[in-house]
């Protein structure tokens, strides 16, 4: 039941119906065009571009795309947390890779590399950089990162650890780890 309290609306009607939560929903083809994309690795503008491109009448907002590319994810990963769907997709991919866990959903120690990470680190083993970034992810876990240098001064990434915290044993923990890498 709907009761009119005063008959005149407070501003005037929309000219454009841009940002229309029904107009702008996303058809079926659509998804699955972002779902492709998405595998592809194009960016959330990039996508948004081409279904302008496809439909000059589209009202999807770039949020939008942000949602459907959030929701295809989340469908990819199942039930799984983040962190047990990287431990599958190292599992798969063949990466070098050591854990410690603190309980189902949460690891307390991992550490990964590629194995062509491993020779190259083993090729040039002269110069290394290690840096840490500090509760920046989902878990608030610190990330360490560790490069190496070629003898043409190119970069490479050699691996990555997420540990617990900052404490001496975890990064002499993963320090074992990487001293483990060479032949």
């Amino acid at each position: 039941m709907v009761k009119l309290i005063y008959g005149i609306h407070n501003h005037e009607l929309a000219k454009t119906l841009v940002e229309h939560p029904y107009v702008g929903r996303l058809m079926k083809d659509e998804k699955n065009i972002i779902e492709d994309m998405t595998k592809s690795m194009v960016k959330p503008r990039n996508i948004l571009l081409t279904l302008k491109e496809q439909n000059a009448n589209s009202c999807t907002t770039i949020k939008q795309i942000f949602n459907a590319r959030s929701a295809y994810c989340s469908s990819i990963r199942g039930a799984d947390t983040e962190m047990q769907h990287l431990m599958k997709l190292l599992e798969r991919d063949q990466y070098i890779h050591w854990h410690r866990l603190k309980d189902e959903v949460m690891g307390q120690y991992l550490f990964w590399c590629h194995p062509n990470a491993v020779k190259l680190c083993n090729a040039c083993h002269l110069v290394f950089l290690i840096d840490n970034t500090y509760k920046t992810n989902r878990y608030r876990l610190p990330l360490l990162d560790i490069v190496g240098e070629t003898p043409t001064g190119m970069t490479f990434s050699v691996a990555f650890a997420y540990l617990e915290g900052e404490r001496l044993n975890n990064i002499v923990w993963a320090l074992e780890q990487f001293r483990g890498l060479f032949l």
